[in-house]
């Protein structure tokens, strides 16, 4: 979806000669792009799997793989203080925002909820201000609040004026997840940008098994091509491998870079939605995800 911005990011790494620069802007870019096909995926896993199913096996299988390269690079256990802010990022990017934006895609087109999440570069610059004590400029707000009130003004003209159950999600899904970017961008301060997911992935597999074996017994599963496409790439694409590339992309190029790289994010999925999903854009939804990417731009500015 997932989503992934500056906010997230580990003090890059310098780097010289235009050989690690152009691996590093290749990396990030394809964490993007990654990122990009979250939505169109999760569409296409709820042809055939429930929104609760979708969400835990999704889950469970990331965990696996993150266990596995995890276990593979004998990677030691974190800290005992670092625990409570991978929880934080367990309980927002692992878990809630999969589930909270699974369950708004039951009912809103992918493009609808792209412009909705394209939000979530500001909301975690905002949460993430907060989170440390930081006090960005007047235009940063500026910035921010504009943006806010693109994706509001949008989601209002789309539902005709009032707030639909999907929208509801979709605010909450940025909520939550801006909270677990933030408490990641803190933790990739002092260990690697991909243990904190893969540890966070770790840290729910306890719950996402029986979380998964309920929700398959409760909700009916109709095996497709474009189910289990949807399901696999939300769980390795998105979930993890997705994360991988983008933090060593970060590492290799820097944040501002990278963090320009990911504008085009929200532009890209509605890109997905109409070439995979063949969903029909309204006017307003390529305009309001180009204003909130100019939003987005200078709130970068203002920070740096």
């Amino acid at each position: 979806m997932r989503a992934q911005d500056s906010a997230i990011a580990s003090t890059p790494v310098a780097v010289s000669g235009p050989v690690p620069a152009t691996r590093g802007t290749l990396l990030a870019a394809l964490g993007v792009v990654a990122f990009s096909l979250t939505f169109p995926a999760t569409a296409w896993g709820l042809e055939g799997f429930g929104a609760w199913s979708l969400t835990a096996v999704r889950g469970v299988l990331a965990a696996l793989i993150a266990g596995v390269c995890l276990l593979a690079l004998r990677v030691p256990l974190p800290g005992r203080a670092h625990w409570p802010g991978l929880l934080v990022v367990a309980g927002g990017v692992v878990v809630g925002f999969p589930l909270l934006s699974t369950l708004a895609l039951e009912t809103s087109s992918t493009s609808h909820a792209a412009v909705v999440v394209g939000l979530l570069p500001l909301t975690t610059a905002v949460v993430s201000a907060l989170r440390l004590g930081h006090r960005p400029s007047r235009t940063f707000w500026a910035a921010a609040l504009t943006g806010a009130a693109a994706v509001i003004a949008f989601t209002l003209q789309q539902s005709g004026g009032a707030l639909g159950t999907a929208d509801l999600y979709l605010f909450a899904a940025l909520l939550v997840c801006a909270a677990g970017y933030a408490e990641g961008g803190r933790l990739a301060r002092e260990m690697p940008g991909w243990q904190v997911i893969g540890w966070a992935l770790v840290l729910c597999l306890p719950l996402a098994v029986p979380a998964a074996v309920f929700a398959l017994a409760q909700e009916p599963v109709q095996l497709t091509w474009h189910s289990v496409s949807g399901l696999l790439w939300v769980a390795a694409g998105s979930q993890f491998l997705g994360m991988v590339v983008w933090y060593r992309g970060m590492a290799l190029i820097g944040i501002p870079k990278a963090s320009q790289l990911q504008l085009a994010q929200p532009l890209l999925t509605l890109v997905w939605s109409v070439l995979l999903l063949g969903e029909r854009l309204t006017p307003a939804a390529p305009l309001t995800a180009a204003a909130v990417l100019i939003c987005i731009a200078v709130t970068q500015r203002a920070r740096g």
